[in-house]
This record gives structure tokens, sequence and C-alpha cells, in this order.
């Protein structure tokens, strides 16, 4: 199944793990991610500590956990490839339109960080080894 049809219909959760280039890991929940046309994901985020990490190191990895019964989700090995601060662009791909809790400059300034998929696990177990499937 592609990427993009899993992240349309599928609900849960997700958590981006970082770190920055001493290895210092962080972990931070994030929703699904945008499938975009040319086979990227992008994550919408905020001036924390999730994407200064990724400008010193551009690997994390993503795990995502469907809500149902069992253990069911996938788990993604990303490259950040580069990003944008567009607000026009990232309010259009906004999924979540409520006001938000938090203000102040780390909250208000956003970033579409856009990032190359090097692997494709579920969410238990080792997988198969094989060609990374399309995002879009």
């Amino acid at each position: 199944m592609e990427l993009r049809t899993y992240f349309e219909f599928a609900r849960g959760r997700g958590i981006l793990a970082t770190a920055d280039s001493r290895g210092r890991v962080n972990t931070a929940i994030f929703g699904r991610p945008h499938c975009m046309d040319d086979g990227t994901i992008a994550f919408i985020m905020t001036d924390r500590l999730t994407h200064a990490n990724l400008q010193s190191n551009p690997h994390a990895a993503y795990m995502f956990l469907e809500d149902r019964p069992g253990y069911a989700g996938r788990r993604l090995h990303l490259t950040r490839i580069r990003e944008e601060s567009d607000r026009a662009l990232i309010d259009a791909l906004r999924r979540h339109r409520a006001p938000e809790p938090n203000t102040g400059p780390a909250y208000t300034k956003r970033y579409l960080v856009y990032f190359s998929i090097d692997r494709v696990l579920p969410l238990i177990g080792r997988g198969e080894d094989g060609p990374v499937p399309p995002a879009g």
C-alpha cells in the first residue's frame, strides 16, 4: 500500500525522534505526515528542539501507532532534505484549524520540513528488506 493512501485513512498518533550533532535524542508527538507528489513526506513544525536538531543532524525516525487493538503501524527512517516557511502553503496543508494554546515566537514561526524516506518498516518486527514504497 502506498504511504499516501495509508496515511489518508489510518488514524493514530505519531512520534518523531531526532538527535542533535552530539547524539542527544529528542522525541515529540506529531500528526500524520503530508505525502507530497514528489515521493517525499513533510511535517509542519514550530521553531523548537525537533527543528533545531534537524539543522545539525538530518536523520530522523517517525513511528506511527494506529488507533486499533493490537500493535499496528509503521516506522519510517527519514533524512531531511529541505524546508520552507511559506505561511500560505503551511496554512493550506494544516489539518487542524483550532486555535493553539501556546503563543510566542517559538510557536508562531512554522516550517514545512521535507524528508526523503530511507526505509519503511512495520510497527513490530524487521519487515522485508527491499525498495522503499513511494509516498506519493
